[in-house]
């Protein structure tokens, strides 16, 4: 029984799952919305409750951990990621691979649970989840990827709700898509020179550090821009351009701290963005009621 528990310790330390706080906001805004533009109420039941909930952890766990199974040889070179249970011999490589298929059926199954639209896009958006761990190793375009791989939740939440894909979510979700990708180019400048060494293919290792903060702070832009024309698509008041407005100060104040402390790019990833995320969450239930 101990064993059983030190490997699931060791397997929530590879999966983060205190960073599930990125996507669960806007996975729950687009529920809201849908609802209350469906049917006049922003509450989606607590069954979809429950089922949204599941997919989106079994989805960033089996995300997470293929991640982590595929980046062995690349975690045990880097001096930040050899601590890892999966490169320190604490999880075993078969271990990983096993709880991310069974985290991929759970998330297959509870898709098919809610509605056929849903079930029918549950292997496509396994495919984009799982894709950012090859594509860094060709192309500098995996922050792209990454950023798509969250900002498929708006859309994953919408499709639950009302088994469409209207205009509004996909505003939303690329806003998503470029906050996390804007955010993930500030985070890889930590790993820039080791990048270069081991051939990956981050922005910053390849454009350098001036031009990776250039192009984070327009991805950034452009979140606001998109999370701009959802409020309008959506036809929200006031109060949700205010959350969007709030939004872009996080985001201001977030590249001063990375400009001014390269040691602080934890901070600003995780502390700014996981309250950004929430923040905006509650400004829309705010909106919506």
């Amino acid at each position: 029984m101990q064993k059983i528990i030190t490997t699931l310790r060791d397997l929530g330390e590879l999966i983060a799952f205190k960073h599930s706080i990125f996507a669960l906001p806007f996975i729950f805004i687009a529920m809201l919305v849908a609802s209350f533009l469906q049917s006049g109420s922003a509450w989606f039941g607590f069954r979809l409750l429950v089922l949204g909930i599941l997919c989106a952890v079994s989805a960033r766990n089996f995300a997470m951990l293929l991640n982590r199974y595929l980046d062995r040889d690349i975690d045990a070179a880097n001096e930040r990621t050899k601590d890892r249970p999966s490169v320190d011999g604490r999880v075993s490589g078969a271990t990983i691979f096993i709880f991310t298929v069974s985290n991929a059926l759970i998330f297959i199954l509870c898709s098919w649970a809610i509605n056929s639209l849903a079930f029918a896009l549950s292997v496509p958006f396994l495919a984009v989840l799982g894709g950012y761990s090859f594509f860094k190793r060709f192309s500098s375009s995996a922050h792209i990827i990454l950023g798509l791989s969250l900002g498929l939740a708006p859309i994953a939440g919408v499709v639950a709700v009302s088994a469409s894909i209207p205009l509004w979510a996909v505003l939303l979700g690329l806003g998503v898509l470029f906050w996390v990708a804007g955010f993930d180019l500030l985070y890889s400048l930590q790993d820039m020179e080791f990048d270069r060494k081991a051939g990956l293919y981050s922005v910053p290792s390849i454009y350098g550090e001036a031009a990776t903060m250039a192009l984070s702070r327009l991805f950034h832009a452009l979140t606001v821009l998109f999370w701009l024309l959802f409020a309008w698509a959506a036809g929200l008041g006031v109060v949700v351009y205010a959350g969007v407005g709030v939004s872009a100060v996080i985001l201001f104040f977030e590249h001063r701290i990375v400009a001014c402390d390269f040691t602080k790019i934890d901070k600003a990833f995780f502390t700014l963005n996981g309250w950004l995320g929430i923040i905006f969450f509650a400004f829309v239930l705010w909106g919506v009621l």
